[in-house]
């Protein structure tokens, strides 16, 4: 079973950062809270911090774990890691694996297209009132 991150970044108006997979990835056009795969004496904050700074160019810090979820998708098993994270600063991003990315409530998210192990991940967070103290 593979591990992943999934960052949950919020901004000033209570919205989250999905991003959107682009055409060349796997689950393409699907929306996701943006991380990835863990490498080898990786932990999940340094994952985090490493996989968003590759992905969206953005320097970020890494708080608590929100919760976590397991998805078999048709290509494997993954265990996926929701971490809260803060912006270090006003950043710019830059995609450069995703084809777009929005701010968007959670009570929105029905109306996207994201990752049933995401699903998953908001269920847990939502049914714990996880989101309340962040």
């Amino acid at each position: 079973m593979k591990q992943v991150t999934a960052m949950f970044l919020r901004n000033s108006k209570d919205e989250y950062l999905v991003t959107r997979r682009a055409s060349s990835e796997s689950m393409a056009g699907w929306w996701e809270f943006p991380g990835g795969k863990l490498e080898a004496g990786e932990s999940a904050s340094q994952c985090l911090t490493r996989e968003i700074k590759e992905e969206l160019n953005l320097e970020i810090n890494v708080g608590r774990e929100m919760a976590r979820s397991f998805y078999t998708y048709e290509h494997g098993a993954f265990e996926i890691i929701g971490l809260l994270a803060t912006d270090t600063e006003a950043q710019e991003i830059t995609l450069t694996v995703h084809d777009k990315a929005r701010w968007i409530k959670l009570e929105d998210l029905a109306q996207i297209k994201l990752l049933p192990a995401d699903v998953l991940l908001v269920d847990q967070i939502l049914n714990s009132k996880g989101f309340c103290d962040v």
